[in-house]
Formats: C-alpha cells, structure tokens, sequence
C-alpha cells in the first residue's frame, strides 16, 4: 500500500528535522509531506534541506484545517491508499504509527484515531483546563455520533482511500479534529480508537494557553453543534 504521512506545520522549525527523521527511521518507505502553513520562521526551507520529505509552503496562513485539507488533495492526486496525520511538533512517537495503520489494512475501520485516554501512562499529560475541555468533546460528540470517542482533539490519525476523497473536499476548517469526528461519524465512516501516548513539544510554544482554552473550548463546541444540525452529504 502507499502510505502518505502529511504533517502539517507552523512556526516548526526547531522541530521539523527532528519529526521526518523519526518518521524516516521508523519506514523509510513511508512518503511525508510537510505542509508549511506559511511559517513566520524557516519550517519550509528547513523541511525542504532535509532531501526526505515533500514540501508543500502555502502563500497564506491558512490554519490547521486549511494545512490538513492541503494534505488530503495531494493523497488523492497523487493516489495513495492511506493517509497520516502527524503533527509537526515532535508529540507523536513515530514508533505508534503501526498501530494507527493495522485496523486500516484490516479493513477493520475507515478512520483511526490515536488517543491518550484508551489507556494508563506514566507520561506527559496536557493541562488540567485542557483534560476538561476534552472530556467535555468526547461526551458531546459521544452523544451526537452514538460512538464514545475518548480523543476527540488528536491530531494523530489514519485514513483509507475512501476517507481521504471525502476529506480533500470536505475537511473542517476552523477546529478539523473534533469537528471531523461529527462530520465522519454522521456520513457513515467507521472510526476506531487505538491507544498512544504523547510526548510535550521539545521546541516552539501552543497557541492554546490559560484563559485561551476556555474560549477555545466554547468556541469548538458552538462548531461541533452547527456540523451536527449539517445534513449529511454522503447519500445511500
């Protein structure tokens, strides 16, 4: 199968080389695609040096979904089987990949999300304001989707052809990853969680920080509520 990890980045370029060269190591079969979110610092010449990765550097910020959705169109042209989000910011541990791909091999889902909360660990956990805003998604979405999703913020996920075709046209922009769960979950897509940990960034600094997150949280759930009221768009 080919096999596109996209990594989405912005402002990465402390962790960039890091990040493909975990990925490299891991499978030095598997294509990545950094998509350079038109960086204020070096990401894309930074990317580009490393003669491992394709560079995508877009002409203006287009935020998360915008960097993602970048990813999906050029999975689709150029036909790969699975897709991969992994973030830009060295929290994902390359190693975990497997897991993410093995259900969709198996065609056992159309999406996988790696998820902090399907198991116990001794790592690195987010903040106090952030585990609350995320078990608020998963018990929201949980409702909605009839489907209990624990992560509902991961950006660390796998994607079949079928998936990646419906997303290249129709990702969410504003807050993709929760949004994404309803929009999947109302169109017919079977999702599965897999356990993973995560890593804190080794560089760079989160655009979502004390009194931000609770303006980001009622910000996404007002999004999560307008795509549930959405029709579906896949017809039988």
């Amino acid at each position: 199968m080919k096999i596109l990890i996209i990594v989405p980045a912005f402002n990465e370029s402390e962790n960039i080389t890091k990040v493909i060269d975990s990925l490299k190591s891991e499978n030095k079969d598997w294509d990545i695609v950094v998509v350079n979110d038109c960086s204020h610092d070096h990401t894309g010449q930074v990317a580009q040096s490393s003669g491992k990765a394709f560079v995508l550097n877009l002409p203006y910020h287009l935020g998360i979904g915008g960097g993602v959705q970048t990813g999906f169109k050029f999975a689709r042209k150029n036909h790969y089987d699975i897709a991969l989000q992994f973030d830009g910011d060295c929290q994902h541990k390359a190693c975990e990949i497997p897991k993410l791909l093995k259900p969709i091999m198996e065609n056992e889902a159309d999406v996988v999300i790696g998820s902090r909360f399907r198991g116990k660990h001794n790592g690195w956990k987010s903040s106090f304001s952030r585990r609350v805003g995320i078990k608020v998604f998963e018990i929201v979405n949980s409702i909605i989707i009839k489907q209990k999703i624990t992560d509902n913020t991961s950006g660390f996920r796998s994607y079949n052809r079928r998936a990646i075709v419906f997303l290249a046209d129709h990702y969410p922009v504003d807050y993709p990853e929760p949004e994404a769960v309803i929009l999947l979950g109302k169109n017919g897509f079977v999702i599965k969680e897999v356990y993973t940990e995560m890593q804190e960034r080794s560089g760079g600094k989160s655009s979502i920080f004390g009194l931000t997150s609770a303006y980001y949280m009622i910000k996404v759930l007002l999004a999560i509520f307008m795509n549930a009221l959405r029709s579906k768009i896949l017809k039988e």
